[in-house]
């Protein structure tokens, strides 16, 4: 069988990395004093090691909500005599200026520093430390590291990090003087107060630069590297004639980034004229962006004088007339949010655009790192693309959107286009093509937004998009997050409503068809105060609609063979809400059934059946046993709630009216009236409570309804319910209720039919009810 899309499992090298950081105190290191996570003695840990346990640390802090960070976990990579660090990729606020000092003492060869706004100039002094190794640098949208921390003079102590007091004086004492081996520098986002020129000017030997929004007073000192500089990077950065010509210079460049965010904001007008400098002059280039710009005059080769054919990357065919100069097709090409995205023959193999799947997919991968603006704009097309046409690298798609949504996990825009995106990505057209992995990538990312944001829309996409998911099966490995997640965004009293009804639609789905513990454990989570909760509100708004129902819904099922949730039910004035139900709304036969089947479980606890024994609820139970609501359904289950009852016996029955005999009489007289080939709108996961009911003489009409629901069963969906019946010992129970002289006569026949359907189903185990299925939904 071939494996489905993104079904690669992690490497050794990965699981076994997890699995060190979530228990550091079991494999690596021990308490020490004033319980400081401590490095163990007779651990010694290469670079490889060591740069794959940082940055899959930051990996866990940002992705996994179970993932407790360590406030000393830095520490463990003071001393180099032990662990060696040459990689680090550090992001986001989580990061603080005492991080970067332990660390020190390594030797980095790399360090990637991005949106880490909690870093001050105190940082910039341990930059320091790295200048003779450091090839690499990254210091993108770190607004505040070239300035001093602000606050009193004092208050320079390790707590004072953790306050959010505004940055103060611009640190002006730190240049890159010995950074003698730095060829790589990212300084994108820098603020329009540091002097950039005075800043590099020490950097003599820069092969690549990124100075994206960053504000230039002059340009010419980018020719001090015009004989090295390979990679350069403007985004965002407004052109002039003296910058595009200072480039020109730039000779060696082999990629050119002078893209903009958008058309809208941009004064400089890209011409024919000097894109051909640009390919003229730039030789080795490979890989250029000049996304966002607006062209000034025709570029592009008029539609019928196009080359014919297929569209081609070959330079000579290019649509657009100064490309058709290059040597060679581009590696790849920027044309985002220009109007030369649309042509069709171009001169690149990767382009970024809005034409096509292609071209949206690369300006996701492209842009979602470093600019989320335009990965958001990128995947809300997307979301077009798989909500109106097809998506034909769903793979690919489903990856990029979920590791933008890992990667920028703080952005609104982001997480809303990205959860709206995987609704339609993984719906059932999709389905079949994605591996179990891929799909619980998709609910971890999708779990994480329903963690960060409150907000309606992304909690709805969110939610949406769970609901494309096989529930339980498939949030089983979340389930108790899920769950949290849930019963939070249905504890305002007036949440949206569209919220609110997707919201108990999962929460009545997750607890459906899962094992008792499960139950039990969201139980404790307050779920059955929050349905009751909504239930009230309703309620108070007289209002049956979807919520009210799949509320009696959810409790029908998380009370199923679950005392303890059932004993909530009571205690939270359940039995009250549902005679207020009973009383406002009379109609309702699915809310009826839905009650009724809860009230059902309730009765199946002996301890909690005298608090149902009032003549109240004993006269509303026989009442429903002439309800002809959903068929049989609210009449079956009242008749079930009073056969446990009765089951007790005589001696409990302390009221005088209504009579015990009046009540066992209507429910003969309930059961006679019923079809005994009605198809069912109840699931039974076991048939304890009723096998219960069958060998005793305390109450015959109890033994009826239980052997007539038997028999109700193994006819009508033989293959089901035959070999659970057979499973739990009902044919030996049945056969004692056959030695039984208290037994009714129609109960014993109706016995024996039921063993003879058994019987004939073992001899013959194929399904006879013409393809009929039980509705699986809930359970009685």
């Amino acid at each position: 069988m071939a494996a489905k899309a993104g079904d690669n499992p992690d490497s050794l090298m990965t699981l076994a990395t997890v699995f060190c950081l979530k228990n550091l105190r079991n494999t690596m290191c021990y308490q020490g004093f004033r319980n400081k996570l401590c490095l163990r003695s007779d651990i010694f840990l290469p670079s490889e090691i060591c740069d794959k346990l940082v940055n899959t640390y930051m990996e866990l802090v940002h992705t996994n909500s179970n993932f407790d960070p360590e406030e000393s976990f830095f520490q463990l990579f003071s001393d180099p005599r032990s662990t060696r660090l040459t990689r680090v990729q550090l992001r986001e606020d989580f990061v603080r200026d005492r991080d970067l000092e332990a660390i020190r003492k390594q030797d980095l060869i790399e360090l990637h520093l991005i949106y880490c706004n909690n870093l001050s100039s105190r940082s910039l002094k341990t930059l320091t430390c790295f200048r003779d190794t450091l090839v690499s640098l990254c210091l993108f949208n770190c607004s505040n590291i070239f300035f001093k921390k602000g606050g009193a003079p004092l208050a320079c102590n390790d707590d004072s990090e953790d306050s959010t007091s505004s940055r103060q004086a611009l640190e002006t004492d730190f240049n890159f003087e010995g950074f003698n081996r730095l060829r790589l520098l990212n300084l994108g986002g820098l603020s329009d107060e540091v002097d950039v020129e005075t800043l590099l000017r020490p950097l003599k030997s820069l092969t690549s630069l990124d100075l994206s929004n960053v504000q230039l007073q002059g340009t010419t000192f980018l020719t001090q590297w015009k004989d090295r500089l390979a990679s350069l990077v403007l985004y965002n950065v407004e052109l002039t004639e003296e910058l595009v010509n200072t480039v020109l210079e730039l000779v060696n460049l082999r990629h050119l980034d002078i893209s903009r965010e958008s058309r809208k904001t941009s004064r400089f007008k890209m011409t024919k004229k000097i894109l051909v400098a640009i390919v003229q002059r730039l030789i080795h280039l490979v890989s250029l962006d000049i996304s966002g710009h607006i062209m000034l005059d025709n570029c592009t080769v008029p539609h019928f004088e196009e080359a014919m054919g297929r569209p081609s990357i070959e330079p000579c065919k290019s649509s657009i007339y100064p490309f058709q100069e290059l040597k060679r097709p581009l590696q790849f090409l920027g044309l985002y949010d220009t109007t030369l995205c649309n042509v069709t023959h171009i001169p690149a193999y990767k382009v970024t655009g809005s034409k096509n799947e292609d071209q949206v997919l690369n300006a996701i991968e492209a842009y979602t790192e470093f600019r989320p603006e335009l990965a958001h704009r990128a995947i809300n097309q997307l979301f077009d693309i798989a909500r109106i046409q097809h998506c034909s690298q769903l793979l690919r798609a489903l990856q990029l959107v979920i590791a933008a949504l890992k990667c920028h996990k703080y952005d609104k825009s982001i997480q809303v286009t990205g959860s709206a995106a995987l609704f339609y990505l993984t719906n059932t057209e999709y389905r079949s093509d994605q591996s179990v992995r891929l799909r619980r990538e998709v609910i971890e990312v999708v779990l994480n937004g329903m963690e960060q944001y409150q907000e309606v829309t992304v909690q709805r996409n969110c939610c949406l998009t769970l609901c494309n998911f096989s529930i339980p099966e498939e949030l089983e490995f979340q389930y108790s997050r899920v769950n949290q997640l849930l019963l939070k965004i249905l504890e305002p009293a007036r949440q949206d409503e569209s919220i609110q009804r997707i919201a108990v639609h999962l929460c009545n789905a997750l607890v459906c068809q899962v094992d008792n513990h499960h139950k039990e454990a969201v139980g404790k989570m307050g779920f059955v105060k929050t349905m009751l909760n909504l239930i009230q509100k309703k309620l108070h708004d007289r209002m049956c609609d979807q919520v009210m129902e799949f509320s009696w819904s959810a409790l029908w099922n998380i009370t199923d063979e679950t005392p303890d949730n059932c004993q909530m039910f009571l205690n939270c004035r359940g039995m009250s809400l549902f005679l207020e139900c009973l009383q406002e709304f009379p109609d309702k036969q699915e809310l009826h059934r839905n009650m009724l089947g809860l009230l059902g479980n309730v009765a199946e606890v002996k301890a909690l059946r005298p608090q149902l024994l009032t003549p109240q609820f004993i006269t509303v139970f026989s009442n429903l046993l002439d309800s002809k609501a959903d068929g049989i359904e609210v009449s079956y289950n009242a008749c079930g709630v009073l056969s446990h009852i009765m089951f007790d016996g005589p001696e409990v029955w302390s009221m005088d009216e209504p009579l015990r005999e009046t009540v066992m009489d209507k429910m003969w007289e309930a059961i006679q009236s019923w079809d005994v080939s009605s198809r069912r709108n109840i699931n039974y996961r076991s048939f304890e409570p009723i096998l219960r009911l069958l060998p005793q003489t305390i109450s015959p009409v109890s033994q009826h309804w239980a052997t007539w629901a038997l028999y109700n069963l193994v006819s009508v969906y033989p293959s089901k319910y035959c070999p659970l019946l057979i499973k739990e010992g009902g044919i030996s129970l049945l056969e004692k209720l056959l030695d039984l002289e208290s037994s009714q006569p129609d109960t014993k026949d109706m016995a024996r039919k039921v063993m003879e359907q058994c019987e004939n189903f073992k001899e013959d185990p194929m399904e006879t009810n013409h393809g009929q299925e039980v509705n699986y939904e809930q359970r009685g």
